[in-house]
């Protein structure tokens, strides 16, 4: 708030001080409400002591503001990278977290504030729906962490007072736009003045998304105004690397760049206006309000700004959302969630700790969040994405300090049997992945491990989560453009939403809605596909009908009514024609055309068996809507201007023909048969594209699909087989450009368990790798060949060679194999051999050269051995 007040009026010298200053409201003078939001602190002042009227001018921030003078302490635990977490917290945790240690005894600050909420349950007792990972460092102030989780959509707060109160997002305030009574703020009564400042600078058509592993896409849409042509407009998104994600945030970002962007300022009249602000409406609650052209809009409320006139009259303004800004915050509050995720910066910050003879195993992760979201894609269809975030791990199982290499990501349909998939892997800093497309109301479940040197830790809790349908409700449609001719009415759409809003790529139809005002019910009379018209028949002449239009997705989401337009229909003449006194004789050629007859107007009773026939219909038949086989807004098979598709009992389409490209989309399974031994193709709830075998029943089955996100760029194609009896094996096969792998593995998690053939560009090896046993592998690259291992031996046999050059101690050379002999090695001299140094074979993993003449010797030898046992 800004206060400007003279040191000369009454009561000047309560500002001298410190203090509060309370905004309240009265309707007669006598009793007074303090609003929300409405509590001010004086920090802030300015004067000029040669101003002869003492004025002084003061800058009042909200009395939240006092959170930024608590700041977080360290805690007992140890910090992750120097800060504090908060692992599958509530914004009431960790809130709560600052502010009570903050007033705990032995700091006891910010005496006056307090707080109604708990880690449990937000300020309106109802049970927090987000938790999230995040970390902070200490001296991070409350109000940096409030704000933040406020922009990632996990909460929405305000002040009652000194209360600071925290709620579920999107639930903080009131839709007053709608309801029996709602608040209607009209010209004249409530609106004085309505200037808007309108920019194109934002404005882009199509968008270039840069993701990672290679992921570049180009995104477009036609229906943004384009008064120049295409504009262009660039999207980074590091971390993502799955097009499901890519969509989301781009079209987002085509969605904040389709047209005009306006800030609406409404100036308010206060006297003998029927709704008040701050009485009856508040920042944030949305609001009837003149918006474009004049029709009345639902507005969010952004700001009011009361003030006196130097006459003394009482007014102010108010700045209203338009339509953009209001879906800007979801946007951008979706794309926070994605792109911050658990919002850790990265790094472990565990201090090296000695090397091991072993890879260590590291603990399992903690605090696994998976946050589903919808997304249309660019057929219109949708589909399903998660991100998923994690703690961070800095230890081994034994608590030891361990800087992790990086994290492998697993999902499962949840089914009892169900096979897990690998789905990608992030770096060591990184506790973020994201994955798509997933099918929407299919529940999956997830875990996570860390990688140490190869080294896989224990898997994560499981947490399951079903892909919630889009419920976002496509824009409201503009007002029906009514008609009347020959006694029928023609309802026109112009195909766009309220304020020119093109409609979305999971548009539907609208609905097309018909009453009586003197007997109110409004029943559905038609559909519209697109922009276009319908034509309503055999409606009483003179009297009115309002028409109103509802548009629908193919989830079955269904916007609020447009505005209504009434009409009455009019007579063909001034008397009805009489019974058949039109006849064929009456008619010139062609005078019935198909924009002649109403809708529904040749019904199939008037028309005599066998009358239409071949030569009665024109070579081509043109279908201005839609034959529909089926349910019209359920299951069914339907052929319309855009091809052949069909829908589910949900209304979401299944298959399509395109009509203008010929194209065939098919969502959900393809299979070969029903039951026993089949092939199914894009099988439900593959994580990417798939073709399994099935031999019979169960889930015991062989596949091959495609993964991009195993090497930057590439698909790489993977073969499985079913698993042994005893469930104890399979087999992988991996072909990549640079990377070829056939392996034997433990069904249950994934690991290589058994015998393994590898290739790469510059190595191969064959061998047989465990998690938890030592690995027996033979390495070949161009430098030789290498054996990683245990050295047996069977009736006293087993062999070692390599070369080695080390360093002189005082009168020795020791020479460590790397790796353990079951027994002691025997080594034996060459005839090469001339000097007096003699050999001892100490341990089974090292050998000691003893060199008398040790002041004559080289500081460094090498030696080229050849031991067996």
């Amino acid at each position: 708030m800004k206060l400007s007040y003279t040191t000369r009026a009454t009561g000047a010298g309560l500002l001298d001080q410190p203090c509060e200053i309370v905004v309240e409201w009265s309707t007669d003078g006598t009793l007074w409400t303090e609003a929300p939001d409405s509590r001010f602190l004086r920090i802030k002042r300015r004067g000029d002591d040669s101003d002869t009227t003492g004025l002084a001018q003061f800058e009042l921030p909200g009395f939240v503001w006092m959170l930024r003078k608590i700041v977080l302490y360290p805690s007992p635990a140890p910090l992750v990278d120097g800060k504090r977490a908060f692992l599958n917290a509530t914004a009431g945790e960790i809130l709560q977290t600052f502010i009570a240690e903050a007033k705990a005894p032995g700091r006891e600050a910010v005496p006056g504030l307090d707080w109604d909420f708990t880690p449990e349950e937000d300020s309106a007792g109802h049970a927090w729906t987000k938790v999230i990972n995040i970390y902070y460092r200490p001296g991070t102030d409350a109000l940096t962490a409030l704000q933040n989780l406020a922009e990632q959509g996990v909460c929405d707060f305000r002040m009652s007072g000194r209360t600071l109160q925290l709620f579920n997002p999107d639930t903080l305030n009131d839709d007053l736009a709608t309801g029996a009574a709602p608040v209607d703020l009209r010209y004249g009564r409530d609106i004085a003045e309505a200037p808007d400042d309108g920019t194109l600078e934002d404005l882009a058509s199509s968008v270039l998304l840069v993701g990672d592993n290679g992921l570049i896409k180009t995104f477009t849409n036609p229906a943004a105004a384009q008064p120049w042509g295409r504009w262009e407009q660039y999207v980074g998104a590091g971390g993502v690397a799955d097009e499901g994600t890519a969509t989301i945030l781009a079209q987002a970002a085509l969605e904040r760049a389709g047209g005009e962007r306006v800030q609406r300022t409404r100036g308010i009249v206060l006297y003998g206006a029927r709704w008040l602000p701050l009485k009856d409406y508040q920042p944030g609650d949305r609001v009837l309000a003149p918006g474009d052209g004049g029709a009345l809009e639902a507005l969010r409320v952004r700001q009011v700004t009361l003030a006196r006139s130097s006459t003394g009259v009482l007014g102010g303004s108010l700045v209203l959302h338009d339509r953009f800004l209001e879906r800007d915050i979801r946007l951008a509050r979706r794309a926070a969630g994605i792109v911050g995720g658990s919002t850790a910066d990265g790094g472990s910050g565990a201090q090296p700790s000695p090397e091991a003879p072993e890879p260590r195993t590291p603990a399992a992760p903690a605090g696994l969040i998976v946050n589903p979201l919808p997304y249309i894609d660019e057929h219109g269809l949708p589909h399903g994405q998660v991100t998923v975030s994690w703690g961070a791990v800095t230890s081994d199982v034994g608590g030891v300090a361990l800087p992790v290499g990086g994290y492998e990501l697993f999902m499962r349909l949840n089914q009892e049997g169900a096979p897990w998939f690998f789905v990608t892997s992030t770096e060591a800093g990184d506790t973020t992945a994201t994955h798509s497309p997933l099918v929407i109301g299919e529940s999956y479940v997830f875990k996570v491990r860390a990688v140490n040197l190869g080294k896989t830790g224990s898997f994560s809790p499981e947490v399951a989560v079903t892909v919630p349908d889009d419920d976002e409700a496509p824009p409201v449609p503009t007002a029906p453009q009514l008609s009347t001719r020959l006694g029928v009415v023609r309802a026109t759409w112009n195909g766009l939403g309220v304020g020119s809003v093109p409609m979305p790529p999971d548009f539907l139809h609208v609905r097309v809605w018909m009453q009586d005002p003197l007997a109110p019910g409004w029943s559905e009379v038609g559909v519209l596909g697109e922009a276009g018209a319908i034509l309503v028949p055999n409606l009483p002449y003179g009297s009115d009908r309002q028409f109103r239009f509802t548009s629908i997705d193919r989830s079955g989401n269904e916007s609020a009514p447009s505005v209504s337009a009434t009409i009455a229909a009019a007579q063909l003449v001034q008397g009805d024609a009489a019974n058949e006194s039109i006849t064929t004789g009456a008619l010139a050629a062609n005078a019935v055309t198909a924009d002649k007859l109403a809708a529904g107007a040749v019904e199939a009773e008037h028309i005599t068996a066998g009358a239409v026939v071949a030569d009665k219909l024109a070579a081509v038949l043109t279908l201005s809507t839609r034959v529909v086989a089926g349910s019209a807004s359920g299951a069914r098979v339907e052929l319309n201007s855009s091809g052949l598709v069909a829908f589910n009992g949900s209304g979401q389409q299944t298959a399509s023909i395109s009509a203008a490209t010929g194209a065939v989309s098919i969502v959900g399974q393809l299979a070969s048969g029903a039951t026993g031994a089949r092939i199914v193709v894009n099988p439900a709830g593959a994580s990417a594209p798939e073709i399994r075998f099935i031999p019979g029943s169960g889930t015991n089955q062989s596949r091959i699909y495609s993964d991009g996100s195993r090497f930057t760029g590439e698909a790489t194609l993977v073969m499985e087989s079913g698993t042994n009896q005893a469930s104890t094996a399979m087999c992988r096969l991996t072909h990549a450009a640079g990377f070829w792998q056939a392996a034997v593995l433990n069904p249950s998690n994934g690991e290589q368990r058994g015998g393994a053939v590898s290739a790469v560009e510059g190595q191969a090896s064959i061998g047989w790798v465990h998690p938890s046993q030592q690995d027996q592998l033979l390495v070949f690259d161009q430098s030789g060949t290498f054996h990683r291992g245990t050295w047996l031996y069977a009736n006293d046999s087993g062999l070692i060679m390599l070369s080695v050059s080390v360093s002189r101690g005082a009168t020795y050379y020791q020479v460590a194999l790397g790796f353990a002999f079951p027994t002691v090695p025997k080594v034996t001299f060459t005839a090469e051999q001339t000097t007096t140094m003699q050999l001892f074979s100490r341990t089974n993993s090292d050998l000691f050269f003893f060199d008398p003449s040790a002041g004559t010797s080289p500081p460094a030898r090498t030696f080229h051995i050849w031991a067996w046992r």
